[in-house]
């Protein structure tokens, strides 16, 4: 038995490396989705608030994040979207990250078509609009004004029926914003604190720890914490996609890891015990 141990420990690590590979990479070509587990609360109170809102509510989203955050990020704004359309509320989308701009059409691009829902009816994309505090604080008091009544592709918002009645945060039903940097900390000051708009956020898992504090507060809805929150929310929408996808790779991999570790140990003191 110690000499199997033994040999272990002088595998090529190559061979690890090989396998860790395809711990990864089997989930995305066999299409395995791993159960996510129980939701975090964090991730859950964003649900029941969007559930809970009357049909026809509004929902404003801002994605704020490059393609190098999509991975973690595209998951759970298109779980979100998602959700506010099978509930039947209106969809606002913005950016106020300029990388933002493309990031709002991949997300609106695929699940639109797939709820049924129709362009300036159903929801609409206000796209980028540099600025950040200064845009935040503008539409608290004028939301079409700020965007100068035009959409991302030039289209007037206060023609489209999905604008009717908005006109600034009051009429807001809730805003979540899906960043990878620090701008869900502008909305929480400004948009919540100075107008009462309630906010929800979706960040990268390295954000999540410094913005808990504010949902444990009441200042924000809800936190959905990168990739596991953004498999939890596609469970708790019963709609597997790239987040469950995702998180089955990494937890196959991280077990395989660990594995890999308490093996190494076992064999390590083995040898130790040999004459």
């Amino acid at each position: 038995m110690r000499d199997i141990f033994s040999r272990l420990q002088e595998i090529d690590r190559r061979w690890l490396y090989l396998l860790i590979f395809a711990a990864v990479v089997i989930p995305f070509l066999t299409g395995l989705k791993l159960p996510a587990g129980v939701a975090s609360p964090a991730t859950t109170d964003i649900y029941d608030y969007i559930d809970g809102l009357a049909p026809g509510s509004v929902i404003l989203i801002s994605v704020d994040y490059s393609p190098a955050s999509m991975a973690e990020l595209e998951p759970m704004a298109k779980a979100v979207v998602r959700h506010a359309f099978t509930c039947g509320h209106r969809v606002i989308a913005m950016a106020l990250f300029p990388e933002g701009a493309m990031m709002v059409n991949r997300v609106l691009d695929e699940v639109a078509p797939e709820m049924n829902k129709t362009y300036a009816t159903d929801y609409v994309n206000a796209g980028f609009k540099p600025g950040s505090v200064a845009v935040i604080l503008g539409m608290g008091k004028d939301i079409i004004g700020v965007f100068e009544d035009t959409d991302a592709e030039g289209n007037a918002l206060s023609n489209m029926p999905v604008m009717a009645g908005v006109k600034n945060y009051d009429d807001i039903d809730l805003m979540i914003d899906f960043a990878a940097g620090n701008i869900p900390f502008a909305w929480i000051t400004y948009a919540c604190e100075q107008y009462e708009l309630k906010v929800g956020v979706g960040v990268t898992a390295v954000m999540a720890t410094d913005l808990y504090p504010f949902w444990k507060s009441g200042q924000l809805v809800g936190v959905i914490n990168g990739l596991k929150g953004a498999a939890e929310y596609e469970d708790l929408i019963q709609v597997p996609g790239d987040g469950m996808l995702g998180m089955s790779s990494q937890s196959i991999a991280h077990a395989l890891i660990i594995f890999f570790v308490i093996l190494g140990n076992i064999g390590y003191f083995l040898a130790r015990r040999r004459p």
